[in-house]
C-alpha cells in the first residue's frame, strides 16, 4: 500500500517506486451515507487510502482553530472515516495554530497542540512569507515528510489481543519531529564523535522522543554508503523505575524482535556491546562501563542517549522533598555529576555520539555536551522550554496561585538597651536561623504537602505528560526561587 522513502541512495530503483506513490488532496468530501450534506473540509489521500483529514478555519469569518475543533460536537466518531485508526491523524487549523488529535470521542476528545512555539512560549511565530500556520503543508506534509511520519513515528503499539479501542495512536508534536529530524540531519552530514544536548522541560513526552531518535540512529546512513552510520545504540536511564517504563516503551514501538537487549550488569552491557545489540538499554550506574567499552571497541560506532532529565531530583530540592515526605534516605549522587565524573579527563570517542537529554541542565552539562554559541556561551542543542511546556498545558504554573504565610518570633534582650545591640543585623541573623531551622521546613511541608498533592491525586488518570504537575519541577522552582 505503501513504497517506502529510502534510506540511502544505494538503490535508484527504491527511489523510483517511491515516485510512484500517489499522494492527493480533495476539497469538502461527503463521508457520510447517512447525510449526504455532511462534509469535512480536507482529506489527504496516499494511493486512494485517507490517512488524514482537517478542519480549517480563518479570522475573516471570525472563527478560529478553536472553532475548527468541531470534530469534538459535529464528527461521528462511528462514521468509517472518522473511526479510530482508520485515519493517522487529524488536524484543526487556522491561519496561526495547528492543533491534532488521533482519536475522535465526541466531547472528550483531546487535541494536542501542534506548534513550533514562539519566543519559548506556545503559539508560532511571525511567518514573514505568510500565515504562522504555513509550516503544516510547507514542512510537514510534503510527500518525504508525511511518508517519514508515517514508517517512523505514527504508531499504534500492542499485540493483536488488545482490543483496539485500548490502544493509542501516537502521531509527534512539532518539538519531538523537529528534535528527531535536526539530530539525524547534523548527525548524517557531521560523521560519528559529536554530542547533543537537548533541553526538553517536563511535559516534552520524552520517552517517546528518545524512542524515535534512538530507532532513527540504528537506520542512519551517510550519504553514499550502504552501511549504518551507527552499529548499536546504547539508551542510558537514571532511575531502574525510569528504565524499566522507557524499555517497555522502546518494546512498544518495536516491529522487530531481538534487536533490544536489556543490560542489567556490566558484564550483560558488555556481551551486549561486543554482540552487535542493535539497541542496548541500561541504567546509568553502568555509564563509566559504557565510556570503556565503547574505548574498546574502536572498530565500531556508538550512539550513546542519556536520559537524564531530573537533576533537581538531588541537592536541596530533593532534601526538602524527602524532608516533606518523611524520608530518611542519604543525599543520592547527583546524576548529572555521576557523568561528567565518568567522563572526565576523557576526550570524546571519535566512535561515539553522544545525545544528552535533560530538563535541568547544570553550566558543566552544558560544556560538555552543549553547541558553543556566537557569544561564547553553550546553549542545548534543542529547547523545548519550561515556559512553553505550562502555556501549551502540560505542567502546572506553580506560582499562577499562591498563598502567602507570615511568621512572627522575637529575641529577648537580656539587657533591655545594650548600646553594642543591633536591631537590623539580629533581625537578618534571627531569621536565617529561623527559617533555615528543621523544625519550621517540616511545619511549611505540612501546610504545603497536602496542598500540592491534591491536584496531583486529582490528575493522575489524566494526559500522560502531567502526571505529577510534576513534582521535580515544583521543588526546583521553590529552591530556585525561595
Amino acid at each position: 500500500m505503501l513504497y517506502s522513502l529510502p534510506y540511502n541512495d544505494a538503490n535508484p530503483a527504491v527511489l523510483e517506486n517511491f515516485e510512484r506513490n500517489i499522494f492527493s488532496v480533495t476539497r469538502q468530501v461527503r463521508y457520510s451515507e447517512s447525510d449526504p450534506n455532511l462534509s469535512i473540509d480536507l482529506v489527504v489521500f496516499l494511493n486512494g487510502i485517507a490517512i488524514a483529514t482537517l478542519e480549517l478555519k480563518n479570522p475573516w469569518t471570525n472563527q478560529t482553530v478553536y472553532h475548527a475543533k468541531q470534530y469534538k460536537s459535529d464528527r461521528d466518531p462511528r462514521e468509517p472515516l472518522f473511526q479510530f485508526a482508520r485515519c493517522i491523524v487529524h488536524f484543526a487549523v487556522d491561519t496561526d495554530e495547528v492543533w491534532m488529535t488521533t482519536k475522535l470521542d465526541r466531547a472528550s476528545t483531546y487535541f494536542l497542540p501542534l506548534n513550533k512555539g514562539d519566543n519559548f512560549g506556545k503559539g508560532n511565530p511571525p511567518n514573514p512569507n505568510g500565515h504562522k500556520s504555513a509550516y503544516l503543508w510547507e514542512e510537514l506534509l510534503t510527500r518525504q515528510s508525511l511518508t517519514n511520519i508515517i514508517e517512523h513515528f505514527a504508531i499504534l503499539p500492542g499485540d493483536a489481543r488488545t482490543p483496539l479501542q485500548q490502544k493509542s495512536l501516537y502521531f509527534p508534536r512539532y518539538h519531538q519531529l523537529d528534535v528527531v529530524r535536526q539530530l539525524l540531519t547534523h548527525a548524517r552530514a557531521n560523521d560519528v564523535g559529536h554530542s547533543y544536548l537537548i533541553q526538553h522541560s517536563a511535559g516534552s513526552g520524552k520517552s517517546n522522543s528518545i524512542t524515535w531518535t534512538a530507532y532513527q540512529l540504528i537506520e542512519l546512513y551517510a550519504p553514499g554508503s550502504d552501511l549504518p552510520m551507527f552499529d548499536s545504540v546504547v539508551v542510558v536511564t537514571d532511575r531502574r523505575v525510569l528504565d524499566k517504563q522507557i524499555r517497555d516503551n522502546i518494546r512498544n514501538f518495536s516491529e522487530m524482535k531481538n534487536i533490544i537487549a536489556a543490560a542489567n550488569s556490566s558484564s550483560e552491557l558488555r556481551t551486549a556491546l561486543e554482540t552487535g545489540k542493535r539497541i542496548i538499554i541500561t541504567t546509568i550506574q553502568k555509564f563509566p562501563f559504557i565510556v570503556d567499552g565503547v574505548e574498546d571497541l574502536g572498530d565500531r560506532n556508538f550512539a550513546i542517549i542519556i536520559d537524564e532529565a531530573h537533576s533537581s531530583q538531588s541537592g536541596q530540592a530533593a532534601d526538602k522533598m524527602n524532608t516533606a515526605l518523611g524520608s530518611d534516605d542519604d543525599e543520592p549522587e547527583d546524576l548529572q555529576d555521576k557523568i561528567l565524573k565518568a567522563m572526565e579527563g576523557r576526550k570524546l570517542g571519535k566512535n561515539a555520539s553522544y545525545f544528552a537529554f535533560t530538563a535541568t541542565p547544570k553550566n558543566t552539562t552544558l560544556e560538555k555536551f552543549g553547541q558553543r554559541a556566537a557569544d561564547g556561551k553553550f546553549v542545548p542543542f534543542h529547547l523545548y522550554s519550561m515556559k512553553q511546556a505550562i502555556e501549551e498545558g502540560f505542567i502546572l504554573d506553580v506560582l499562577a496561585n499562591y498563598t502567602t504565610y507570615r511568621s512572627y518570633y522575637e529575641i529577648q534582650k537580656s539587657i533591655q538597651d545594650n548600646p553594642q545591640f543591633d536591631t537590623v543585623k539580629a533581625q537578618k541573623k534571627l531569621r536565617a536561623f529561623v527559617e533555615g531551622h528543621k523544625e519550621t521546613i517540616a511545619t511549611k511541608a505540612d501546610i504545603m504537602m497536602p496542598i500540592l498533592l491534591l491536584p496531583v491525586i486529582t490528575n493522575c488518570g489524566s494526559i500522560t505528560g502531567r502526571k505529577l504537575l510534576s513534582m521535580r519541577t515544583l521543588f526546583h522552582i521553590f529552591d530556585s526561587s525561595s
